[in-house]
């Protein structure tokens, strides 16, 4: 038998397995993925890159990562001669085999959550993860850059308001940030009830700060539910000599 028809019995032979063990979906189960874990297993080649190819696959195809071992637990079983008399089992499948597909599986998730994770769903703020990227990409653009930069913080005491009110006071703080800060500076959540502008020292900094704290007052004063947790306070803090000191000052303000 050639390579090409070994090839070609060893993928019909997986595809009857997968679907006989429940692939819900026989017309996504053809990927070139398999077509290449189908070569790999059936050359000396290592298959590791192909199984984690085929992970990520099945993940933007909208797999589940259930379904994704199930259909490498079928392989598996072809591989071994067990087709049409064992039920593909994947606590049968080796360490390796499996951890390397679930791994590329994983990963298309951990993006998925990285891209959804950039700004917090409630407030439209960047989240404190990004905000320390930006720092990190500063801090290796100068090895100062508290000469050019500073953050400014705004905090309320949500203690004294209750329910959604918390939130809406939050939401108001941060459409406030919108519009002083809107020349692409980074506005970011620190924690509930904390919000952050890294912004560029500049004249007008002092200024800036000044209508951050009347806009505010003004927003929080219009509601009654949420007048409890102004007056907002307002400052600015000097960025740290490195970025790990820097990531230690965001996490005890967001505290």
């Amino acid at each position: 038998m050639g390579v090409a028809q070994a090839e070609r019995v060893l993928k019909s032979k997986w595809r009857t397995a997968s679907l006989a063990a429940g692939w819900p979906f026989p017309r996504d189960w053809p990927l070139r993925e398999v077509d290449d874990v189908v070569t790999a297993m059936l050359d000396t080649a290592d298959p590791g890159d192909a199984l984690v190819r085929l992970g990520r696959a099945r993940a933007e195809a909208g797999a589940g990562l259930g379904e994704t071992l199930l259909d490498l637990a079928a392989l598996h079983a072809v591989l071994d001669g067990q087709c049409g008399v064992v039920a593909p089992n994947v606590d049968a499948l080796p360490s390796r085999m499996l951890r390397l597909t679930a791994t590329g599986w994983a990963d298309v998730l951990t993006e998925e959550a990285a891209d959804r994770g950039a700004d917090d769903p409630l407030t439209g703020l960047a989240t404190r993860g990004y905000l320390r990227t930006r720092l990190s990409e500063l801090y290796r653009e100068s090895a100062r850059p508290d000469d050019g930069y500073a953050l400014v913080l705004v905090g309320l005491d949500l203690t004294r308001a209750t329910g959604w009110s918390r939130v809406v006071a939050m939401t108001l703080v941060s459409d406030v940030l919108r519009t002083v800060f809107d020349g692409g500076e980074t506005l970011a959540s620190l924690g509930p009830s904390v919000a952050a502008v890294l912004t560029r020292r500049d004249a007008a900094l002092a200024r800036r700060i000044s209508a951050v704290r009347v806009l505010a007052a003004d927003r929080l004063a219009v509601d009654p539910h949420v007048r409890p947790a102004g007056p907002a306070e307002v400052w600015s803090e000097h960025l740290p000599a490195t970025h790990e000191e820097a990531c230690g000052l965001l996490a005890a303000l967001g505290r």
